[in-house]
């Protein structure tokens, strides 16, 4: 019986390509990830890293084999329960950290809390998740007014916003100076011993360290 927070098994991404053979990015991976640990995937740029995180995260479905939260089998859901589990259960952060043109910083922490109306009660959430991140003078500031790093730590609150069981996170410190991303692991590192199960991708030697297990990306 799988009781982790999240689990792979076998999982296999192939994409089509055009009067060729499929190319196949991931085949047979497994792994788990325990409620308080962080678990890194490690490896060269175009070795799946990226794929894999959207699959644990729900956001591709794999071409064979299974992907896990809390043992229930994502291919038995349907898309719309996948997505209603993702944004309560699943913080996720890929390596863009996309923020919405015309929001603020504030209102863009609290896009996941809209559908529920939930942003009044939120707010003091967020706006001590912007603080702990080093960007909390700049809530009222539009993207395109911050730094890609700072884009990159309020993407990072987003993720955070709802105390995911299981949080995503795609390169988290690759468009970081030194000292803000080690400020990035130490509250990754802090989130994993509070009980969550990160996973994350990684080129940082620091943040691959951190992890309490590994996978490397061929």
């Amino acid at each position: 019986m799988i009781t982790a927070p999240l689990s792979l098994r076998d999982v296999t991404i192939r994409y089509p390509r055009e009067g060729q053979d499929d190319l196949t990015i991931i085949e047979n991976l497994s792994f788990d990830v325990d409620a308080g640990r962080m678990h890194c995937l490690a490896g060269r740029s175009g070795s799946g890293k990226t794929s894999i995180l959207k699959a644990t995260a729900g956001l591709v479905r794999p071409t064979s084999g299974s992907v896990f939260w809390s043992g229930s089998d994502l291919a038995t859901q349907s898309d719309d329960a996948v997505t209603k589990f993702r944004r309560r259960h699943v913080g996720y952060l890929d390596q863009g950290g996309v923020l919405i043109s015309g929001l603020t910083t504030l209102e863009n922490v609290l896009l996941p809390a809209v559908p529920d109306r939930e942003t009044r009660a939120l707010g003091r959430k967020a706006r001590d998740l912007l603080n702990r991140l080093g960007v909390g003078e700049r809530l009222r500031s539009k993207p395109e007014q911050l730094s890609g790093g700072e884009r990159q730590r309020v993407a990072l609150a987003r993720a955070l916003l709802f105390d995911p069981g299981v949080l995503v996170v795609d390169e988290p410190t690759a468009s970081l100076d030194r000292r803000s991303a080690d400020g990035v692991i130490a509250l990754l590192r802090s989130i994993a011993d509070a009980g969550t199960a990160v996973i994350v991708s990684a080129h940082d030697q620091n943040l691959i360290d951190a992890a309490d297990t590994r996978t490397v990306m061929a």
